[in-house]
């Protein structure tokens, strides 16, 4: 017998109460412009450029790191450094002057933020992919394994308070900046094994396919940016 009433499928329900979350969410932020929206909207820009300058720190070393000991997971590591720089950058681009309250500043700096994510992915699965099929063996670096370390422990607590920030703004962009921080403190801690496999054991090949998992990260949450899905707010894209 075909039931008269349709069943509504567990999936739908997921997205009901997500649905509801957001809206629950949307409720209990400032609105745009009051006092606490441009307080919040201060600590992300301020949050931003204390970010953008670690990141140049941590870019030159990375970079450096890698061209001496050829790690491509390294190299890919200092090059999302300086993605993730200008993800930092384009933060602080909507929260000055009139942008600060821009409805259509915020789309675009969510979707600038978005290809900042691409930018990265295919420079790295195409080295990683070469150095898999060349064998190419990266060498220790001591300088890598202190700064990844620093990282996985310095960007998540970044990362957690722009994406709380992002929420409260209703700001994609924020969020997504703060994506990517987390994103970096995930492949520092992937790099690190790398860098630690290569030395203690030799698991040279350890190394490229740290760099592919990377590649593969940006991709994702690349997308995620880009519709708006990184803040888990009422931050929907608007024609």
């Amino acid at each position: 017998m075909i039931p008269l009433v349709p069943q509504r499928s567990p999936r739908t329900a997921a997205d009901s109460r997500a649905s509801n979350d957001d809206a629950t969410r949307a409720a209990t932020a400032p609105a745009a412009g009051t006092a606490e929206w441009l307080r919040l909207a201060r600590i992300a820009r301020m949050l931003s450029w204390l970010t953008l300058g670690w990141l140049g720190i941590e870019a030159g070393v990375a970079i450096g790191a890698a061209v001496i000991a050829g790690s491509v997971a390294l190299l890919g590591f200092g090059l999302d450094s300086g993605i993730e720089a200008l993800a930092s950058i384009i933060v602080i681009w909507r929260f000055t002057g009139t942008r600060l309250v821009s409805a259509t500043s915020e789309r675009r700096a969510q979707r600038l933020v978005a290809v900042s994510f691409y930018l990265l992915a295919p420079y790295i699965a195409v080295e990683a992919t070469r150095a898999l099929a060349t064998g190419d063996h990266a060498e220790t670096s001591i300088a890598g394994i202190v700064l990844t370390a620093g990282t996985a422990i310095l960007e998540p607590i970044l990362g957690l308070a722009k994406l709380r920030i992002g929420a409260r703004l209703s700001s994609a962009a924020t969020a997504g900046e703060g994506t990517q921080n987390l994103l970096c403190a995930y492949l520092a801690a992937a790099v690190l094994a790398g860098l630690l496999a290569n030395t203690l054991f030799g698991a040279w090949w350890l190394d490229g396919v740290v760099a592919l998992a990377i590649a593969a990260l940006a991709l994702i949450e690349g997308r995620r940016a880009w519709v708006g899905r990184g803040c888990g707010c009422a931050c929907s894209p608007t024609a």
